[in-house]
């Protein structure tokens, strides 16, 4: 058989590959090849607080943005709405703070994550509460779900606070892979001292979890549980506009998907390593679509963005 003339390049991973190795620089494939293993590496092990703790502080920007002006809508006709619109941009500074400097990582990020899961709980109570008072109560509930208060957003909101409060438990990209494993009775997150002894090893146990990077199970289980509070709110806003599109179906079909796909995830390993990525993938996309869409309505309403307060209200 006559000998392949492209073998020595196939040995160096093809023509990139190849230039790569002769100029002693990586191609971009490559590169970001290198960057995408870093990463994966780093969530095995658990070195991931300041991406989440930025992810944290980013994800309370939108749910904040809703709740400014849904609560715009009921006039702030309560003091305690205020609470959200404040403690979204404080979340916000604190994951970015948590990213940027190890101590407020473990201190300012966790105490504010604790208070945004006390205002999405608090809320939630306060949502279901305004919906009985409206009238006929639940027993007309498609209507005063869509008229009243979102039901669920608050706790999409409190998933914000979680979020942050994991990455307080994690090692950062930059410490070491392996390191001992800390005593039972180290209290070195400064707010496990104010908890009970029993709650706290609890909480020692998960922090060394989060540190050996076993944390699939709860992360698969709140992309579950954020799809259902995603999804519930896309169904009434869409359910609200009669799904003029049929690109509005789209997240509704894609809830239970993802919602199934992190449930299996919790039980099933290659669940989470199949069908959780893919699911949660084409949520991504269909998410910036939606952006898109929505963005355009703004756009399409009279004015435009001119009066940008109440098209971005009432679109």
């Amino acid at each position: 058989m006559r000998p392949d003339v492209a073998t020595p390049a196939r040995a160096f991973g093809g023509p990139r590959g190849l230039l790569a190795r002769l100029t002693g620089r990586p191609s971009a494939i490559e590169q970001a090849v290198r960057d995408a293993e870093i990463v994966a590496q780093h969530v095995r092990e658990g070195r991931f607080q300041r991406s989440l703790s930025l992810i944290a502080g980013l994800s309370s920007v939108p749910s904040g943005w809703e709740v400014l002006f849904e609560h715009y809508r009921g006039s702030y006709s309560q003091r305690k709405m205020y609470s959200p619109v404040v403690i979204s941009p404080m979340l916000l500074v604190a994951g970015v703070a948590g990213a940027l400097n190890r101590k407020a990582a473990r201190t300012v990020l966790p105490a504010v994550s604790l208070i945004t899961i006390g205002d999405g709980l608090l809320g939630f109570v306060f949502h279901v509460r305004g919906v009985r008072r409206k009238p006929g109560g639940w027993r007309v509930p498609i209507m005063n779900i869509i008229m009243g208060p979102p039901v669920l957003a608050p706790l999409l909101f409190g998933l914000s606070g979680y979020l942050g409060l994991i990455a307080s438990l994690l090692r950062r990209e930059d410490d070491p892979r392996y390191v001992p494993a800390p005593p039972i009775l180290n209290r070195e997150i400064g707010w496990l001292r104010l908890l009970p002894r029993v709650v706290a090893s609890e909480e020692l146990e998960l922090e060394q979890d989060a540190r050996e990077g076993r944390l699939q199970q709860q992360l698969a289980l709140a992309a579950a549980l954020s799809a259902v509070f995603s999804g519930f709110e896309a169904w009434y806003s869409h359910y609200k506009n009669n799904f003029q599109y049929r690109i509005q179906w789209t997240p509704i079909i894609l809830t239970p998907i993802l919602f199934a796909a992190g449930v299996g995830a919790v039980a099933d390993r290659r669940v989470a390593r199949t069908l959780l990525p893919a699911a949660s993938a084409l949520a991504v996309v269909d998410g910036t679509i939606g952006s898109f869409y929505h963005v355009r309505g703004v756009l399409k309403r009279p004015g435009g963005v001119r009066p940008p307060l109440y098209n971005i209200v009432y679109n």
